[in-house]
């Protein structure tokens, strides 16, 4: 099976705990989402996107829970695709609610598997976090940025290198939000493809924290 499919077939509620939004004047409230996978697909959404010269019926990619690998308790997400066309994005997405009218200073932070060091970039690690789901590459950050190093932006987010350590390597981004005018956000996590190769990845461990400005 893959793409959708793999979704489609997958049983379960994802272990995710949706504790809503609460703001911090009584101190740290815990996050407003995480995601550990351990109950399965759940609530995801898969999606793929690959350049305009290829049809994406033709980019091969799988997206499911898996029990492979684990940065705590016994599941994880596990995002594979091919490389053929030396270009390629996989994703899942998740609903997160917030309050809506209000402005943030939001934390997401997750953990990627990388089957072993290399010095070459086969793989960039994809986080997204903003009102509406993603739907091309282009709703994704560019390689190399990360909106915590900016001010603030419509949706936040990240693009860097995996391959940077053997197995689970922490990644994190800030986002400064505007006045939202929505109480869904989407988080959207994922790989895209820089080397000519097949590769497989998992992420776990997901968090999202949520303060007012």
């Amino acid at each position: 099976m893959r793409r959708r499919e793999l979704l489609r077939r997958s049983a379960g509620v994802g272990a995710v705990g949706l504790a809503g939004f609460a703001g911090c004047a009584d101190g740290d409230p815990g996050p407003a989402f995480e995601e550990g996978f351990e109950d399965g697909i759940g609530d995801w959404e898969a999606g793929a996107a690959i350049g305009p010269e290829v049809d994406v019926e033709d980019f091969d990619w799988e997206l499911d829970v898996s029990e492979e690998e684990a940065a705590s308790g016994e599941r994880s997400l596990r995002i594979w695709n091919e490389g053929d066309y030396d270009d390629g994005v996989t994703w899942g997405v998740h609903p997160v609610p917030i309050e809506s009218g209000g402005s943030y200073q939001i934390e997401v932070t997750g953990q990627f598997w990388s089957e072993s060091e290399s010095f070459n970039t086969i793989r960039n690690a994809l986080m997204r976090l903003g009102p509406e789901p993603p739907a091309a590459e282009e709703d994704f950050p560019q390689p190399g940025l990360n909106t915590r190093d900016l001010g603030e932006t419509p949706y936040g987010g990240l693009r860097d290198a995996l391959w940077l350590a053997d197995g689970w390597r922490e990644y994190a981004f800030e986002w400064t939000t505007p006045e939202l005018s929505t109480d869904t956000l989407h988080l959207a996590v994922g790989t895209a493809v820089v080397w000519e190769a097949d590769a497989t990845h998992y992420v776990d461990d997901l968090s999202v924290r949520v303060e007012s400005r």
